[in-house]
């Protein structure tokens, strides 16, 4: 018999209802409003976020935005040298506690890292502050990702200003990569104009597959 979900905690949000649900010892997912927005069964795509840019590099400054399970900051640390420097920039300081408290166990408790540093702020307005050249590699693992809603110029993260600014956040032969619901054919083109040489990979078996969007910044 199925266990039914328990939900362990729960924060309001201008999107609605951000809860976390527990089934059983290590099975969790988060909600919002109701919508499941990641679950500790289905990490691939996020995993891919951080592997494939990491693939054959050693960056010294890493940025990942959203901190989500930590699934995607536990596939970087795996990958970083110990002397390497992880900024995670969550919007949700209850995100941070869930991963420190009954989620640290799936990710080895990744925050607790002495590399990571947890900047609780928007990552958008994050950005816009980074010095010319901070990072080495920037991960956007955020809800939804770029979709319709996203595509007026000045979106502060998918837009072609925002784009503008997390280019000069990058290091020369930096990397972007930004997780995506579903393939974006405008997001992809801005990234071109931005100046980004572009990948776009399919991340998952089965299902409704996740896209890894890859901006190489080379001026």
């Amino acid at each position: 018999m199925t266990r039914p979900w328990q939900t362990i905690a729960r924060a309001e949000t201008p999107e609605g209802a951000l809860e976390l649900r527990q089934r059983g010892t290590a099975d969790f997912l988060i909600t919002i409003a109701g919508r499941v927005l990641m679950t500790s069964q289905a990490r691939r795509s996020e995993e891919a976020l951080a592997e494939l840019p990491l693939k054959n590099r050693k960056p010294r400054d890493v940025l990942v935005g959203g901190l989500g399970m930590g699934y995607t900051l536990r596939a970087a640390l795996d990958r970083l040298a110990p002397d390497a420097r992880v900024t995670v920039v969550e919007l949700n300081p209850v995100v941070a506690e869930w991963c420190r408290g009954p989620l640290a166990p799936l990710t080895g408790a990744a925050v607790a890292d002495p590399r990571v540093t947890v900047a609780l702020a928007d990552v958008g307005d994050h950005l816009a502050r980074a010095p010319r050249g901070a990072y080495d590699t920037i991960l956007l693992d955020l809800y939804e990702g770029p979709h319709a809603a996203t595509q007026r110029p000045n979106d502060p993260l998918y837009g072609a200003q925002a784009l503008g600014r997390t280019r000069a956040a990058l290091r020369d032969g930096g990397v972007f990569a930004v997780w995506s619901e579903e393939a974006d054919a405008p997001f992809e083109r801005r990234l071109a104009d931005a100046g980004f040489s572009v990948e776009k990979h399919r991340a998952g078996r089965g299902g409704r597959a996740h896209v890894v969007y890859l901006g190489y910044n080379s001026r």
